[in-house]
């Protein structure tokens, strides 16, 4: 039987949570933070997202918040007795002078699993936004699922980023090849909207080999990699955000 959840975070200016909602397989707990964010960390109760599942999550910072979530193991999509595409949707919504720092763990694509997933940013003018996502495509040893991942940011009602990525069986083709992954199992992407990058943008350059940065009109900067798997992606990516503090 597929599972139907919704998760939902609410942080407030004074550091307060009045909405924390768990549901399902998605536990949500207040965890130790350093310096002035509120954290909050997703546990996964149960496994998932299996075949025909639609989980989502929906994190609010409202005006002058500052707010890290992040979660306590990678996501493992998995086949299950529901032969239908699971779904995995990310709502977030960040108001003027707040800070929403998004660092999930890796999303793993196990053979013969489908997933979709979902993730749409509005942020209010003066926001600012780090958002990590990291895809592993398959387990040691075996191919990946079908994964499909969207990402689509808007900024002062204003889209500053749409793009959405396919990969496994079902994929278009290409996907494997030497213009997007070149036999790579790790890919990932940095995203940093910031009003500091209007007085001092970035420049694009390659980082390494398998990485690039990119400057994005909004302001916004993106960091793109592949990696062979999640822990030298992990180690690019944060590499790359330790320079830009």
């Amino acid at each position: 039987m597929s599972v139907r959840a919704t998760a939902r975070i609410v942080a407030d200016a004074d550091g307060g949570l009045p909405v924390l909602v768990s549901d399902g397989p998605l536990a949500l707990r207040r965890t130790r933070a350093t310096g002035p964010y509120t954290r909050v960390t997703v546990v996964g109760a149960m496994t998932a997202p299996l075949g025909g599942d639609r989980l989502a999550v929906e994190a609010e910072v409202r005006d002058g918040g500052r707010l890290t979530v992040d979660a306590a193991a990678a996501t493992v999509a998995l086949p299950g007795r529901d032969a239908g595409r699971a779904r995995y949707d990310v709502r977030l919504t960040v108001g003027r002078g707040a800070e929403l720092h998004w660092l999930p763990e890796q999303l793993v694509s196990a053979q013969g699993s489908d997933l979709h997933t979902r993730t749409t940013a509005d942020l209010a003018a003066g926001a600012r936004l780090v958002l990590r996502e990291e895809q592993v495509l398959g387990r040691h040893g075996e191919q990946p699922g079908t994964l499909t991942s969207r990402l689509t940011v808007r900024r002062a009602g204003r889209l500053l980023l749409d793009q959405e990525l396919s990969y496994g069986p079902g994929a278009p083709g290409g996907w494997d090849g030497g213009a997007v992954l070149g036999g790579h199992r790790a890919v990932g992407q940095l995203l940093l909207v910031d009003e500091a990058f209007g007085e001092w943008p970035v420049e694009p350059r390659l980082i390494g080999d398998t990485a690039a940065l990119t400057p994005l009109a909004g302001p916004a900067a993106l960091v793109t990699a592949v990696a062979q798997d999640a822990l030298r992606l992990r180690r690019v990516l944060d590499e790359a955000l330790a320079s830009f503090r």
